[in-house]
């Protein structure tokens, strides 16, 4: 604490000079010179917005001395590193905050977290990991480091966070470029603010002298303070701007989910239920559904045609998405049997599922379907790969076929679609009839895309070590059956 009447080190945020303060005397220019009617045609994918501007402050110094409601602290997995940002923040947060690291059991790549801030002016630190760059990855660590910027901003909005502080979260020792990490960094907090801006006051970028000049030069492409800047800056825009949110896109992979010229029901499987409406028209009688019994009828004797069969099973999941956003899952997610990790070699998600942490007798199912769906949705809207861990599963287990069947008819056509490969790690010949039996007589078009794994060293050739969590217990039954897989990667802590 600062002695009494000493000037405090710590710097309030209100009292630093917004993006858009620092450039009044071009705005005046601007005036003078306005911009002619034929340029202002040809607009920028990140327009000029005077209310997000004023949200945004760029300022060098130490990210620790930020009064605001939460600062970024950028760490490894185990959370332990040591980089300038981190030691700094653990020398004014003081000793507790070790303490309180520790409950957290690390942090993933990409994930975020969450500690007080002790001693800080700050009253939260959010902890994130950010990707170590290889140019032959390069997709993983971009959408890492997209995952790092989103889930920081997420929490605070959960949080209802008024202010967040930022570090440059690709640190050095992770050998990110500087420039394309900040093309991420500005590109996601703009796109979180077109779409949640009332929920943050300001966010900070605080950078050092190293890093200020970088951003300097292309916070306006994103944040443009007037039409003028917006449209000398457009030429400058990379070629990849990332989706809606700012996340990264795969030319390669965009061009396998375009619609299919004359099948217009690709559509509705992408748009969900307000693009199936929008066909009949806005008004509140053009939006009824009519008699769901007759409905009923006409599809037990085969009746419906299969556009009314996509709607009613997309009305159906709907349902079953809104009560998963409802419902209470925490005690599901504690079994940590359903989780994200990284990337596999062609940068598509893994997700991973652990069968031994599922005890099928003591839960509620219907729970776990919810949860799975909740967990899910987000995910299957691109491709993505599966990896269930079948190691020392027993019969308290095991799923039951009919809970299978009933999940696979309740997902949405995008999970069936986007899911490109199910790795079954350590198959037992029993699993192996019974995943033969179910893939040819309960469900169809599964088959092609399972791949029985025996040993991790087959499964790495897929996914990298480094991108893919793995259970204690599964390394140490690979050892004991193929012999010890030497890798620099631990083991996730808290699975």
């Amino acid at each position: 604490m600062d002695p009494l009447g000493a000037p405090s080190q710590f710097v309030d945020i209100d009292t630093l000079p917004g993006w858009t303060d620092a450039y009044e005397a071009k705005q005046l220019d601007s005036q003078q010179n306005p911009v002619g009617k034929a340029q202002i045609d040809v607009r920028s994918p990140f327009p000029y917005r005077k209310d997000i501007n004023e949200k945004i402050i760029l300022w060098k110094g130490d990210v620790a001395l930020l009064n605001c409601t939460a600062i970024v602290n950028t760490s490894n997995e185990s959370l332990t590193d040591k980089n300038p940002v981190s030691e700094s923040i653990f020398m004014h947060a003081g000793p507790d905050l070790k303490d309180e690291l520790l409950k957290l059991k690390g942090c993933r790549t990409g994930e975020a977290k969450l500690t007080k801030g002790f001693n800080l002016a700050a009253r939260f630190i959010i902890h994130t990991v950010g990707p170590k760059y290889k140019s032959r990855y390069r997709t993983a660590a971009e959408s890492s480091l997209y995952s790092c910027y989103r889930n920081v901003l997420q929490l605070a909005k959960e949080q209802a966070m008024c202010s967040v502080g930022f570090c440059v979260i690709n640190s050095l020792k992770r050998c990110y470029p500087l420039e394309d990490a900040t093309h991420i960094a500005l590109r996601t907090v703009r796109r979180f603010l077109e779409i949640h801006g009332e929920t943050l006051e300001k966010v900070v970028f605080a950078v050092s002298e190293l890093e200020e000049a970088t951003y300097q030069k292309l916070l306006p492409l994103y944040f443009p303070r007037s039409l003028e800047e917006e449209i000398q800056s457009l030429p400058y825009l990379p070629a990849d701007i990332g989706n809606a949110e700012g996340e990264p896109v795969v030319p390669e992979r965009q061009i396998r989910i375009t619609e299919k010229p004359g099948v217009p029901d690709d559509a509705s499987d992408e748009e969900g239920l307000e693009a199936d409406l929008s066909f009949i028209g806005s008004h509140a009688f053009a939006r009824m559904e009519g008699d769901v019994d007759k409905q009923r009828r006409l599809i037990l004797q085969g009746q419906l045609s299969e556009a009314a069969l996509q709607k009613q099973h997309q009305r159906n999941y709907n349902r079953w998405l809104c009560q998963a956003r409802a419902e209470d899952l925490s005690d599901i997610a504690s079994l940590k049997a359903l989780y994200q990790t990284g990337v596999d070699n062609c940068g598509r998600t893994v997700m991973v599922v652990v069968g031994r942490n599922i005890p099928v007798t003591l839960i509620d199912m219907e729970k776990a379907l919810l949860y799975f769906i909740h967990v899910m949705d987000h995910i299957a809207v691109k491709e993505y790969v599966l990896v269930y861990f079948h190691t020392l599963t027993n019969d308290y287990n095991q799923l039951d076929s009919n809970f299978l069947k009933k999940l696979y008819d309740v997902v949405d056509a995008k999970y069936k679609r986007n899911l490109k490969a199910l790795y079954f790690v350590h198959p037992t010949f029993r699993s192996k009839v019974s995943a033969w039996f179910f893939t040819t007589f309960t469900v169809s078009g599964l088959k092609d895309k399972i791949h029985y794994v025996e040993s991790l060293q087959q499964l790495f050739a897929a996914i990298p070590p480094e991108q893919i969590d793995l259970p204690p217990f599964v390394l140490e039954y690979d050892a004991r059956e193929n012999g010890p897989y030497y890798s620099s990667y631990p083991p996730s802590p808290d699975l």
